[in-house]
């Protein structure tokens, strides 16, 4: 317990633990639109995907209460750091340098980590908790994205996400001390094309849902 304590006490720590949570997403996000690509293959496929993913029972139940757990340590710890940040700020602002200087996306990462949270509460309770008694999950994710004003919100949610795992891919790299000029510009490259991957291959799931229906 006091380990436990002395971690979280620490600024560095802190900022792992949200490195290790945060990638820890990366990877859902990864696998998530990997599965979101049999929508490509039409109603059947899309269906027959699912099927089979929920076919792995307990399995699933473990890896959705690991994402719940890592989400109340990357939420806990981003709030920490948050209210740190603003109890330290008028120290922060006399001793203000440019050298590792705040940047648009470090700045607006507890505005966009607060967008992705609701959004990710909007789309549970529209996706996963709806009604799946008469229609297929083909059929529920089409019917919501049916909707324009939850398209929109979801078009702007996806630009969001990838704003967001654009900048927390390389800062959590840089929580380890991974900051070496030499290999920085090919993390901070790799987080940009994971980044547009991310916003492009969620952002285009309406549009193929659309053109197999």
């Amino acid at each position: 317990m006091n380990w436990l304590v002395r971690t979280f006490s620490c600024s560095v720590a802190k900022k792992q633990f949200m490195a290790v949570t945060g990638l820890a997403f990366c990877l859902f996000l990864t696998t998530h639109l990997i599965g979101n690509m049999f929508v490509y293959g039409g109603k059947d496929a899309f269906n027959s995907y699912v099927e089979h993913l929920h076919a792995l029972g307990v399995l699933v139940h473990i890896a959705e209460a690991g994402l719940i757990v890592f989400a109340l340590i990357h939420i806990g710890t981003a709030l920490i750091l948050y209210f740190q940040n603003l109890a330290a700020r008028p120290v922060r602002y006399k001793k203000k340098s440019n050298a590792g200087g705040r940047t648009l996306a470090s700045a607006t990462m507890p505005y966009t980590g607060l967008f992705i949270l609701v959004f990710i509460v909007v789309h549970l309770v529209s996706m996963k908790f709806a009604d799946h008694s008469t229609l297929t999950t083909f059929d529920v994710t089409a019917s919501v994205l049916a909707k324009p004003a939850y398209l929109v919100f979801y078009i702007v949610s996806m630009v969001v996400v990838a704003f967001h795992v654009n900048h927390g891919f390389w800062s959590a790299f840089q929580s380890f001390g991974a900051s070496h000029p030499k290999y920085m510009p090919i993390v901070r490259g790799f987080g940009i094309l994971f980044s547009v991957i991310i916003g492009v291959g969620f952002g285009f799931i309406p549009i193929a849902i659309n053109m197999v229906s």
